[in-house]
């Protein structure tokens, strides 16, 4: 099992928070008004741990995600709820991926002696064509997972080689906190997340093979999640149990419903569609299906979509959508996702500011941004890959 450091483990407090320069730098970067003077007077507050501020696969800005270093960092900046993506391998044992098929970007499964279990061998770039590879935790057991060597999320698309492959790490990101990072499994997530006096919000992941796999069935899959969870002693009140997959919520609700109460429905529905789920426009409540008051009916209590989903612009300023009005409406708890997932925000800010683009050009907006989701939308809690971002903020605002 895993071990945590003792500086931040021990007697599971707030001792030594941080929220390091992060912070302090977007305020800067803000447009005079009241809410920069309102943030800048907190500049000499002392951190303390909000369950409002998520760590999305822990602080992935900086460190390897969904490694123990990653989530350490998240719990040193205040996150009051930690998140393991859960996917499973060969021997149906959990682990904490955001894929059952990213092992070829977020490891060095392709120049470690696992490379011949991918299940698609890198193939170098040629003339237009990229590089490319797939390797998937299904493809490998628990034990072969654990030798392998977390790396930054990233594959160089103009590789030769495997070694090659390896780089492409953004330029707003960085490899200096990526060596000696550890891989956990699911179980191990607990047991760290709870050491460092955190929640939890686990995602079940799609998986990319057929299912069931081996026998193991996608309700199998679903429960042994939760299992774990019981199995640890922890509540379901400390539990937010997400997916993508509406039936995933729905088997919760139904088999496990005090986790249940608590599962979040992560809304894909701006691409995705299904004969449950309708692909939809957050200006037209119209093309909701199901309708934000069905999904309420079916004891569905928390929704998560993207950032974008949920503001809009009206005359020059960022507000709610009708997405997020009809959401609250229903008496759905609104989690937005991912904060600090974009890089720098000078040119629109990319596909998480898609919605409000036209007033994106520095990266002071996030704090506009988040300002709006907070005080106007309402929302819950807010996923971040610099976690002390919302946590400075949710500090200053008394959330």
């Amino acid at each position: 099992m895993v071990s945590t450091t003792p500086v931040l483990a021990d007697g599971h407090t707030d001792t030594g928070l941080t929220y390091g320069p992060r912070p302090a730098w977007l305020i800067s970067q803000m447009d005079d008004g009241a809410l920069k003077t309102r943030l800048q007077a907190c500049l000499s507050q002392t951190p303390t741990r909000t369950d409002f501020s998520i760590g999305h696969r822990g602080a992935p800005l900086m460190f390897p995600e969904h490694t123990v270093e990653s989530n350490i960092a998240a719990a040193q900046m205040g996150a009051g709820i930690l998140e393991c993506d859960v996917t499973f391998t060969k021997d149906h044992e959990l682990v904490c991926r955001h894929a059952q098929n990213d092992l070829q970007t977020t490891t060095n499964i392709l120049v470690s002696d696992l490379a011949d279990t991918c299940t698609t061998p890198f193939t170098a770039a040629n003339g237009d064509e990229d590089a490319t590879a797939e390797c998937r935790t299904s493809e490998i057991t628990l034990e072969e997972y654990r030798t392998l060597t977390p790396k930054m999320d990233a594959a160089d698309a103009r590789a030769m080689t495997a070694e090659e492959y390896q780089g492409g790490v953004a330029d707003y990101r960085t490899t200096l906190y990526s060596t000696g990072t550890t891989l956990l499994s699911h179980a191990e997530s607990i047991e760290l997340f709870r050491d460092l006096g955190a929640k939890f919000t686990p995602e079940l992941k799609s998986a990319a093979v057929d299912m069931p796999h081996d026998g193991f069935t996608q309700e199998d899959y679903a429960q042994k999640m939760i299992d774990e969870y019981k199995a640890a002693g922890v509540p379901a009140s400390d539990v937010w149990a997400q997916s993508f997959n509406l039936s995933d919520i729905l088997y919760w609700i139904e088999n496990e419903p005090e986790f249940g109460a608590q599962a979040v429905y992560l809304d894909d529905r701006y691409e995705a569609f299904d004969e449950d789920e309708g692909e939809i426009d957050p200006m037209d409540a119209a093309t909701f299906k199901p309708t934000m008051q069905e999904l309420a009916d079916m004891g569905v209590n928390y929704i998560a979509p993207p950032l974008w989903m949920l503001v809009t612009v009206e005359d020059g300023e960022i507000v709610p959508s009708v997405y997020a009005t009809e959401a609250k409406s229903a008496g759905l708890n609104l989690i937005a996702w991912s904060l600090e997932r974009s890089g720098p925000l000078n040119d629109g800010g990319g596909w998480y500011y898609q919605s409000i683009a036209d007033v994106t050009d520095n990266d002071g907006v996030t704090y506009e941004l988040l300002d709006v989701l907070a005080q106007d939308v309402g929302v819950a809690g807010v996923f971040s890959d610099w976690p002390a971002t919302v946590t400075y903020y949710a500090n200053c605002m008394g959330l």
